[in-house]
């Protein structure tokens, strides 16, 4: 396991993760929602922790794999908290998708 790897992909998750929290609190507020607010920073932490422990999976053979591999994990671990709330938040879900590949193109860079 390349553990410098995950250190930094749930780093890079937990300070998108922050990001998150100020753009969707400044959206629906803070007051009254801080349990979504947690899920959220907690849906990109352990988004950062897929996407380090992803480092093998190849999904084109190119050196740019980790721009593939970020955004299909981004969607995935994003979904969650789109299906969690009930739809409404899909900023959330973009800003997921291109978090993931940030955090994979920082682990890969870095890692």
């Amino acid at each position: 396991m390349k553990t410098k790897r995950v250190m930094i992909s749930v780093i890079m998750g937990a300070v998108l993760g922050v990001l998150c929290i100020v753009g969707v609190g400044a959206r629906i507020g803070y007051s009254g929602n801080e349990l979504f607010l947690f899920a959220m920073w907690y849906n990109r932490i352990v988004m950062g922790l897929l996407i380090g422990l992803a480092y093998d999976i190849k999904i084109i053979d190119s050196n740019k794999n980790f721009i593939l591999r970020g955004l299909l994990l981004g969607l995935i671990v994003s979904l969650a908290i789109t299906f969690t709330s009930e739809f409404r938040d899909w900023s959330s879900l973009f800003a997921g998708i291109a978090y993931g590949v940030i955090i994979d193109f920082v682990a890969t860079r870095f890692g």
